[in-house]
C-alpha cells in the first residue's frame, strides 16, 4: 500500500503554503502528493425537509425554490472545490512535481482524514480553516481534533513558506521522544538541515546523557545534531530557544504522560500550536 504525502486544500489564505509544504515534503520523501478537499457537512448547507414547515406546506413553488437554492450551492460549493484542487496541482507543478493526485469527500473533515489514514504518510494542513481571518487570530476548530484523532506525523503550517533551513526537536527523553528520534533518523526529510535537539529542564548528568543518546543515534544515521539543555518552563524555555536561534519549524511529540507531553498536549498543547510563529510537525 503507497503511503502519501496527504494536503488539506480550503479556501483559506493557508492553502498556498499547505501546497508548497506538503510539496517540499512529497520531494524530501520521495512519497507521491496527494491534495484533498473536504466538503465538510457542517459547513455546507445541508438540504432539509420542509414539507413540514408551518406556514410553507401549500406553497410549493416556495419549496421548489428553497429545494433548487440547496442543490444550486452544493454544486457551487463542489465546483469551487474542484478548482481550488486543480490550483492546488498546478502550483505543484510549478514547483517542480509533476505526477500528483486530487480527491474530493463529502463528510466531517475529520473523519475523512481518519478514513485516509491507512495510506497517509504526513498529513499537512494550515493552523486555520477559510473561516479564519487572521493567520494568529486563534486556532482553526479542526486542528485540535484532527491532532487527537490521527496517529501520523501531522506538519501544521502557518505564515509564508520558505524551505526550512534549521530543525528544532522538543526532546525529554521519554518513550515518545525517543521513538521521535528514531523516526527522524530514519527519515530523509531532514536530512542536509541544522538539526538542534533541546531539552528543558536542569542541566543534569541524566539529562545530558538522554540528549547524547539521541545525538549518538542521529550520527549513527549520518545526521549531525546540536544539543542543548534550556532552564525553566518547558513551553517558554523552548519557544526562546526557537525564536533566538531562529529555528524555521518544531519537532515535538503529543500525548503521554511527562510533563513536557503534557505541555505539548491538550489546553497547553493548543496554547502552543496557537501561538507557534513558525511550523509545527507533530509526531504520534
Amino acid at each position: 500500500m503507497t503511503e502519501h504525502v496527504l494536503a488539506c486544500i480550503d479556501g483559506s489564505g493557508h492553502a498556498a503554503t499547505v501546497c508548497d509544504w506538503a510539496g517540499w515534503a512529497s520531494q524530501r520523501l520521495h512519497a507521491p502528493l496527494t491534495f484533498v478537499h473536504v466538503l465538510d457537512k457542517e459547513a455546507t448547507p445541508v438540504q432539509g425537509d420542509l414539507s413540514g414547515s408551518i406556514g410553507l406546506g401549500s406553497q410549493e413553488q416556495l419549496l421548489a425554490e428553497l429545494a433548487e437554492l440547496d442543490a444550486r450551492r452544493g454544486k457551487l460549493a463542489k465546483e469551487q472545490g474542484r478548482l481550488m484542487l486543480a490550483a492546488a496541482q498546478e502550483r505543484a507543478r510549478t514547483s517542480g512535481l509533476e505526477h500528483t493526485h486530487t480527491l474530493q469527500r463529502h463528510g466531517a473533515l475529520v473523519d475523512t482524514l481518519v478514513e485516509l489514514e491507512p495510506t497517509t504518510r504526513l498529513l499537512v494542513l494550515g493552523r486555520h480553516g477559510e473561516a479564519s481571518a487572521s493567520a494568529h487570530a486563534h486556532l482553526g476548530s479542526h486542528v485540535e481534533q484532527v491532532i487527537r484523532a490521527l496517529h501520523r506525523p501531522i506538519l501544521v503550517t502557518l505564515g509564508e513558506y520558505h524551505a526550512p533551513q534549521k530543525v528544532m526537536l522538543a526532546f525529554d527523553g521519554s518513550a515518545t521522544t525517543r521513538k521521535g528520534v528514531e523516526m527522524l533518523a530514519a527519515s530523509p526529510l531532514f536530512r542536509g538541515l541544522e538539526l538542534h535537539l533541546v531539552l528543558a529542564g536542569a542541566d543534569t548528568d541524566d539529562h545530558r546523557a538522554q540528549l547524547e543518546w539521541a545525538r549518538q543515534l542521529l550520527a549513527q544515521a549520518g545526521l549531525t545534531a546540536v544539543t542543548a539543555i534550556v532552564p525553566g518552563e518547558a513551553d517558554k524555555a523552548l519557544t526562546g530557544y526557537q525564536q533566538q536561534q531562529g529555528m524555521d519549524l518544531m519537532i515535538m511529540g503529543a500525548y503521554g504522560h511527562s510533563r513536557i507531553r503534557q505541555w505539548l498536549v491538550g489546553s497547553t498543547t493548543t496554547a502552543m500550536i496557537r501561538d507557534a510563529r513558525v511550523p509545527l510537525l507533530i509526531l504520534r
